[in-house]
């Protein structure tokens, strides 16, 4: 635990610093997005279904653009992220678009400490679970937040992708869980690759069973398991744009799995 610790800190600097360059950049494309834009993907809009009237919890929140466009859409939303600067900025961009969406600051394990109630949605999406070492723990949080019959969605980048090198030429990472971190070290930020940040990362991979098992272990029980051969996001190194306006994998494109989706019910009256 000592190390995961360390872990996390060493993370949440790293997220201090791409914060401010994710709100400059073209990838998150601020002024759409404060003109009306939503920053959610067709996956996510068509499967979680509609939100007006209903709280949610958004896990790992980053800087809040998915809780407002949810927000938007009548959700009560509060969002919970381990960087002080991307809660800053959230809260701020809360203010400035007259939402009533709430923002916490906190390592999502320790969540139980620093929030309370419970939500009719847990949600979170796109280079989440990486960050997180234990996913019962995760689950644990989840079922602690979520209302009986109420629902948690996952959308999220498919383990295959992260066994492979950053260009995609071979496998050098495991699929499951060792639970040691895999450990890199990057230059700037999958939303601009010129920006001057250098620094470890320390992710760890979850396979589908590892994540569909935490869930049921609680009680959380999948309507559906999706997945998908490309993704929303130009992210990843070598990517191409289809005809559909979807991303995928330069020279493997729709052989590799990129994105999978998870809605469970958790039972309970």
């Amino acid at each position: 635990m000592e190390n995961d610790t360390l872990y996390f800190e060493a993370n949440r600097s790293l997220w201090n610093q791409k914060t401010p360059v994710h709100l400059r950049s073209e990838f998150y494309n601020m002024p759409a997005f404060m003109a009306g834009k939503t920053s959610l993907n067709q996956i996510e809009l068509a499967e979680v279904g509609p939100v007006n009237g209903k709280s949610m919890l958004h896990l790992q929140c980053h800087f809040g653009q998915d809780s407002l466009s949810w927000a938007r859409m009548g959700a009560k939303v509060t969002g919970i992220d381990i960087s002080d600067e991307a809660i800053k900025q959230a809260r701020e961009l809360n203010s400035q678009l007259s939402l009533d969406a709430t923002f916490v600051r906190s390592n999502l394990y320790d969540l139980k400490e620093n929030l309370e109630g419970q939500f009719d949605i847990v949600f979170t999406s796109y280079g989440t679970i990486g960050w997180l070492p234990d996913l019962d723990k995760w689950a644990d949080i989840i079922d602690h937040f979520l209302k009986p019959g109420g629902t948690f969605y996952i959308a999220e980048f498919h383990p295959v992708l992260w066994m492979f090198d950053d260009n995609f030429s071979e496998i050098v990472y495991p699929y499951h869980n060792t639970h040691e971190p895999i450990i890199t070290e990057t230059e700037g930020t999958y939303a601009d690759r010129e920006a001057p940040i250098k620094q470890k990362e320390y992710g760890w991979n979850h396979g589908l069973g590892e994540v569909i098992t935490a869930l049921i272990s609680r009680g959380i029980y999948p309507e559906f398991l999706h997945e998908f051969s490309y993704s929303p996001y130009n992210c990843f190194s070598g990517m191409v744009q289809g005809e559909d306006g979807y991303w995928r994998i330069k020279g493997l494109e729709n052989k590799l799995p990129m994105v999978y989706s998870i809605k469970a019910i958790k039972r309970g009256n």
